[in-house]
């Protein structure tokens, strides 16, 4: 059960990622910084207990106010909330919060959102976009 549980969150990591970059390089306009310098927020993926008797964007807001310090920041910093596959939340994060948010109740794990590269096979490397 653990395995398929493993298995199933890196499934949606890579899924999420392919996403995220492909949601990223078609609106020019509205481009989410996935890389960023060491103190400016970047796009980091959130995974979270499953909320009780509360809905998830509810939870995942209250969650990001306890570190950033009011509603308003919080929902200016949230990009997506996952309901189904996974739990969790996608915001934009620095350094610092992206430490302190670990420490919260019900957080399970914080990775930066990004390009992820695969070796192709035929000696090259492939990218995902």
């Amino acid at each position: 059960m653990a395995n398929l549980n493993i298995s199933l969150l890196f499934l949606f990591s890579i899924s999420l990622n392919f996403h995220l970059s492909s949601t990223a390089m078609s609106s020019q306009s509205a481009s989410i910084p996935l890389v960023s310098s060491f103190d400016s927020p970047a796009v980091h993926i959130v995974y979270t207990e499953r909320p009780h008797n509360e809905e998830p964007e509810a939870y995942h807001i209250r969650t990001l106010v306890s570190v950033l310090g009011s509603e308003e920041a919080a929902r200016e910093a949230l990009v997506y909330s996952y309901k189904n596959a996974a739990s969790g939340f996608s915001a934009r994060l620095t350094p610092d919060q992206v430490t302190e948010i670990t420490k919260q109740p019900g957080v399970l794990h914080v990775v930066q959102s990004g390009n992820n590269k695969l070796h192709s096979g035929g000696g090259g490397v492939a990218r995902l976009h």
